[in-house]
């Protein structure tokens, strides 16, 4: 068969399952599962092994941890009792799941002859008073994506996004990559600083294989959490109850994940180890390469419990990016079919970038009394990053050779510009963050109090090398802030070549920072509804040393506060509202400026978030769907401007603007066929930034509408299998004007941001249907293949420009850097 009938047929089976994802309504119920999950505790707190978990068809047994886990089927009634001998039976009435949903439910068994005898849980599920998003580690591990996991799937809710699919950085509500928060097992994880570009970037930190749990807010969170302005991530890590073995591979790379727990039950260990190459996508696009993109990382979470009351947690990671790049040939064909333009590239030279991470932290837990719980948390990371290259890229600019007839159909012809252009970097970074924190946890009845204090000490050794020269038509082009004289033809021109960019900067930095938080939670029956608030303030002083510069401190005080109600309605509705000041002290490369030097003077950014959400959930064709509905305002003082280049972030490092960002989001979510959960994510943003007192002008996040459609089916007559899409349409953000321009002249905006990911697994075995032995199947738990197709529609989406200028008009043309195109990938995943 030839590639084009492959191609040809692999686009016919594409368009089949789409006609058949849009109007395919019902179906009957496989495969799918819901789970509840927790810890049974006695009455000193302490938990409880052996308690019997069960349903009238299934059932479990808590471990000696207390934990258990019980798969149940969702979108019906079940009826779940715990049961130990010595203690009464408790009963959870008419719980209702929703596809892949993770329930949690702690009950305290007691020995006593009063003891609750049911337990009423919402027919649709748990509400969340906190507004965060809870999302099933079960739906993260197989949503098809170029950078499938966490962050994938995060671009599919509303008020997150990004326009590209290489990348894990992620906008929230206007804000940037450098305002997110991201926690594993409630220690802090960081990315790498360098990366510019984001075939660079390799993996997440978070490894979706491991995930127990993922918890994700757009905004308006407690005081808890940290000092960032936009959202927070907030992932946990799984306790392995049984050994297990899982593989992953595909044309991607592959991964190995091992789950594992001692005979004594004290001591559990989750590993996992991946490889990944991204050539597959980077060959996909323009320009033609030689590459080498591998990226290793190996992550380990380790937990012993010495006793009932204490327990140490070990979070290690070790990753390596290795980017090598040899770039050939560019061309890209742009215009309209009545002028036809396109610009061809020679390039000379390569890249050599290397990223090199060390992560590790221990965390001990220490229950104090029946009501209080506290931990102390140490960690380390260490970063060091080289970004070495030396390309020339020569370039032609001219109309395309249109006539079907000719031989030199497609090429280029009548050349309206010629030049070339050299980049040389010599950059490197090397930085250490060591983190101290303790947290501690009240709670008696349904009131509780939490507190924590954090000591952060950064060191930051970084020298930046860089330079950009322009050559046009045999004339280096010099920066646009003259400084110079030129008299020329009159005088020769005798002064320096210069780049027509460039950074040369050494800095030494060290900050130190102490932070503390102090917040109280209460539920309260009012007039026959359920009332829940949190009242909660942070606390931080933190000071920069600088090599060559005064040093500088500041102290900031953020008060929050969030309350919600339920009220007795015979709609299940839930009404939030959360208000509170969010400050973020300058991080390392909010204090660099575009010329690579350091500003001590930067100050936090300040942020006031007022957010009013609604969730109502309710059941349609006998199914449980919800719809979260949030509006939201923000208000930003002492603005650090920055551009955006592909994903690398460039401050101004003056605190020179103010801002503001406001919108609505939508989520609805549901089974659409039973047994499988799909949801719809609609969002309208608004965010400008007032610079110097010139005017509100677009921020380089005003990304105004957004849409995600995440989809999960199966095939009726083959119920085993499965059909997986997701799609993203976003509006184009500002950034397709040169990065030395003025933003008040250049409000230029990327074009629209179409994507759609698909991928079909045949299940071959999972937890719920296994073969009898002798079967070849007995021996995996769970096994499956399949294929995915990323970019199904083969949209030329762009995340920058390149700017070329036409020698006869003088005019500058626009050339979209485009991203990936279509793409098929096979893979297969095995657990034992």
């Amino acid at each position: 068969m030839s590639r084009l009938s492959l191609e040809n047929n692999i686009l016919g089976l594409a368009r089949i399952l789409l006609f058949y994802f849009l109007f395919l309504t019902s179906g009957l119920l496989f495969g799918q599962t819901a789970l509840i999950t927790g810890i049974v505790l006695d009455e000193n707190n302490r938990p409880l092994e052996n308690v019997t978990v069960s349903t009238d068809k299934t059932g479990t047994i808590t471990n000696a941890f207390g934990a258990y886990e019980l798969e149940l089927v969702p979108d019906v009634k079940t009826i779940i009792t715990f049961s130990h001998i010595g203690h009464e039976h408790i009963v959870l009435q008419n719980i209702i799941l929703n596809t892949n949903e993770t329930f949690e439910f702690n009950p305290v068994m007691k020995t006593e002859a009063i003891q609750m005898a049911e337990v009423e849980v919402s027919p649709t599920g748990k509400k969340n008073v906190e507004g965060i998003i809870t999302i099933a580690p079960d739906v993260v591990r197989k949503i098809p994506g170029a950078n499938a996991g966490v962050e994938n799937l995060l671009k599919l809710l509303p008020g997150v996004s990004f326009n590209n699919e290489l990348s894990t950085q992620y906008n929230v509500r206007g804000g940037n990559f450098d305002e997110n928060l991201v926690y594993v097992n409630g220690i802090e994880v960081y990315r790498p600083f360098l990366i510019r570009a984001a075939q660079q970037e390799g993996f997440s930190f978070i490894n979706s294989s491991m995930v127990e749990n993922l918890e994700f807010s757009a905004g308006g969170f407690q005081a808890r959490y940290g000092d960032k302005l936009s959202s927070v991530l907030d992932i946990t890590y799984k306790l392995p109850n049984t050994f297990a073995l899982q593989i992953d591979a595909s044309l991607l790379g592959a991964a190995l994940t091992l789950e594992n727990i001692s005979k004594d039950k004290n001591f559990t260990n989750i590993t996992g180890v991946r490889y990944r190459n991204n050539s597959l996508f980077v060959n996909s696009q323009q320009t033609q390469t030689n590459v080498t993109p591998t990226f290793v990382d190996a992550q380990s979470y380790l937990t012993y419990r010495f006793s009932d009351r204490f327990k140490l947690n070990f979070l290690g990671n070790f990753a390596l990016n290795d980017y090598q790049n040899e770039p050939l040939t560019r061309q890209t064909n742009f215009g309209t079919i009545a002028e036809p333009r396109a610009l061809l590239v020679f390039y000379e030279g390569q890249e050599n970038n290397q990223y090199q991470t060390e992560f590790a932290a221990l965390k001990g837990d220490y229950l104090l009394n029946p009501s209080t719980n506290i931990n102390l948390t140490a960690s380390v990371y260490h970063t060091t990053e080289e970004e070495f290259s030396d390309v020339i890229a020569s370039y032609e600019l001219g109309d395309v050779e249109t006539n079907l007839g000719s031989g030199n159909l497609g090429e280029v012809l009548d050349s309206r510009g010629i030049g070339s252009q050299q980049n040389r970097a010599r950059n490197q970074l090397d930085a250490l963050i060591f983190n101290l924190s303790h947290n501690g946890i009240f709670k008696k009845n349904k009131k509780t109090l939490r507190w924590g204090i954090k000591y952060a000490h950064e060191d930051f050794r970084d020298q930046l090398r860089e330079s950009e020269f322009i050559d046009s038509a045999g004339f280096f082009i010099r920066p646009s802030d003259p400084g110079f004289i030129n008299n020329q033809p009159e005088e020769p021109f005798e002064g320096d070549i210069v780049p027509f960019e460039g950074v040369n900067a050494t800095n030494f930095v060290q900050t130190n920072r102490l932070s503390g938080y102090l917040q109280f939670d209460n539920r309260i029956g009012w007039k026959g509804s359920n009332l829940y608030y949190n009242f909660g303030i942070r606390a931080q002083h933190w000071r920069i040393d600088a090599v060559g510069f005064d040093s500088n401190s500041q102290i900031l005080v953020s008060p929050r506060a969030q309350f919600a109600i339920k009220p007795n309605w015979e709609k299940d509705m839930l009404f939030r509202f959360a208000v509170g000041n969010y400050q973020q002290p300058p991080f390392y490369r909010e204090l660099r400026d575009r010329t690579g030097n350091i500003n001590p003077e930067v100050e936090a950014q300040k942020s006031l978030h007022v957010v009013l959400g609604n969730e109502y959930s309710f059941t349609l064709w006998d199914r449980p769907f919800s719809l979260v509905s949030e509006a939201y305002y923000k208000r930003i003082r002492d603005v650090n401007t920055y551009t955006v280049e592909d994903v690398r972030i460039r401050y101004v490092a003056d605190n020179n603007a103010e801002a503001f960002a406001y919108g609505f989001d939508f989520r609805l979510n549901g089974a659409l066929v039973p047994g499988s959960e799909s949801w719809l994510s609609i969002g309208y943003l608004r965010t400008e930034e007032n610079i110097d007192d010139r005017g509100f002008i677009s921020r380089p996040t005003d990304q105004r509408f957004k849409l995600g459609l995440l989809f999960q089916d199966y095939m009726p007559t083959i119920p085993n299998l499965k059909l997986y899409l997701n799609l993203v349409y976003n509006t184009g953000v500002p950034g397709g004007s040169p990065n030395n321009a003025d933003p008040y002249d250049f409000q230029n905006r990327l074009r629209d941001y179409r994507r759609a990911d698909l991928g079909i697994s045949y299940i071959f075995t999972d937890r719920e249907n296994r073969f009898p032995k002798g079967h070849w199947l007995h021996r995996f738990k769970e096994f499956n293949a399949g294929f995915e197709i990323f970019n199904l529609f083969n949209n030329q989406n762009s995340i920058t420009n390149t700017w070329v200028r036409d020698v006869d008009t003088q005019q500058q043309f626009a050339i979209p850097n485009f991203l990936t195109s279509r793409i098929l990938n096979l893979k297969f995943s095995m657990r034992f």
